[in-house]
């Protein structure tokens, strides 16, 4: 699937909406770290894994976008490191120039205000004012995956950011898991415009049901009454 076909895929979906969707599909709900967060809130991203591990040098990432394709999110590996900013204002400028979607860095950002200016979705783990003081070693698969938290990601994968943060999912069951976020996301609209008109959710969801069901059977789940009655607020 192309650049273009994942981004049609997920419009209007957010990264809620995903996770959820992967606990339906059995796939395992792969969400960035916590801190790691959009530069502004109304930062929102969705695209084919473009990875790079940075070990000092601009030059993986430059060889990265000469390798990549517009649509692409570009899915920085430093470590986590939180004593240098890996990536820049020119980094930055360059991957919106080759047409990238945007930026995960698991690391620091720098030159915030023109990060601001240039416009492409990042990701970050903050700002940082100093660039890298080293130069390691380079892997021969520098290029091949990044390293996100405690996930491995590639380019096959999928990366989705908004304000609650990011998400990776296989691109082999985005259609799968798109569909599945667009029936939660139906279903729980339909609850909050019920709940606007006065109907409680503990109503909708025949919460007084479940209670009377568990007391009966103590091993019963709110999801499993959920999934019985097509409720959709757990997943």
């Amino acid at each position: 699937m192309d650049a273009t076909g994942v981004a049609s895929l997920f419009r209007g979906l957010t990264t809620a909406h995903v996770a959820d969707a992967c606990l339906r599909t059995k796939v395992d709900v792969r969400c960035a770290p916590c801190d790691l967060r959009a530069l502004r809130p109304s930062d929102v991203v969705v695209g084919r894994v473009r990875p790079a591990r940075h070990y000092g040098s601009v030059d993986i990432f430059l060889e990265a976008l000469e390798e990549g394709s517009p649509g692409e999110v570009l899915v920085v590996d430093n470590a986590g490191r939180r004593d240098e900013a890996c990536v820049g204002d020119l980094i930055v400028l360059e991957a919106k120039l080759a047409g990238l979607a945007g930026m995960v860095v698991w690391g620091l950002h720098r030159d915030t205000q023109e990060l601001f200016e240039i416009g492409l979705p990042v990701f970050s783990l903050g700002e940082y004012p100093t660039g890298p003081l080293r130069l390691d070693p380079r892997d021969a698969h520098a290029l091949a995956s990044a390293r996100v938290g405690s996930w491995t990601v590639g380019a096959d994968d999928v990366a989705m950011g908004d304000a609650d943060g990011v998400v990776f999912l296989p691109a082999a069951r985005a259609e799968e898991i798109a569909e599945a976020a667009r029936a939660i996301r139906d279903t729980e609209r339909a609850q909050a415009e019920k709940m606007r008109h006065g109907t409680s959710l503990r109503r909708q969801v025949r919460f007084s049901d479940f209670l009377a069901r568990r007391a009966a059977d103590p091993a019963l789940t709110l999801r499993e009454h959920l999934r019985r009655i097509g409720g959709a607020i757990e997943e």
